[in-house]
């Protein structure tokens, strides 16, 4: 399977290559930092108004001082559609001066 070279495309031919089905709908969770709480919260609760689809966790990060939110989507994780949801969830997480740190399928 060929993927596009960019970022995503690295990942999934990694997910491909170690065996997970990509045909196949998954957790898909992307993260989000924020440097205050209240910030993460906002996000936490615009989701569960807007989107009650999607499942976020909030929780402090490993850094000082940065919380994470964590939304998790079933779907087939494929480039078009990890992509999609990236530039969606960056328009969200903006307005909440926060910023997208990447995406993963839960294990």
């Amino acid at each position: 399977m060929n993927y596009p070279d960019d970022e995503t495309g690295q990942v999934l031919a990694e997910m491909h290559q170690a065996g997970i089905n990509l045909s196949q709908p998954h957790d898909v969770v992307f993260f989000h930092l924020f440097e205050k709480e209240s910030q993460a919260q906002a996000m936490v609760d615009h989701i569960k108004e807007h989107l009650p689809q999607i499942k976020c966790h909030l929780h402090p990060d490993e850094t000082p001082n940065v919380w994470d939110v964590d939304c998790t989507i079933a779907m087939v994780p494929s480039h078009e559609a990890i992509i999609t949801q990236e530039q969606a969830f960056d328009k969200i997480v903006t307005q909440f001066n926060g910023y997208t740190d990447g995406w993963g399928i839960e294990a």
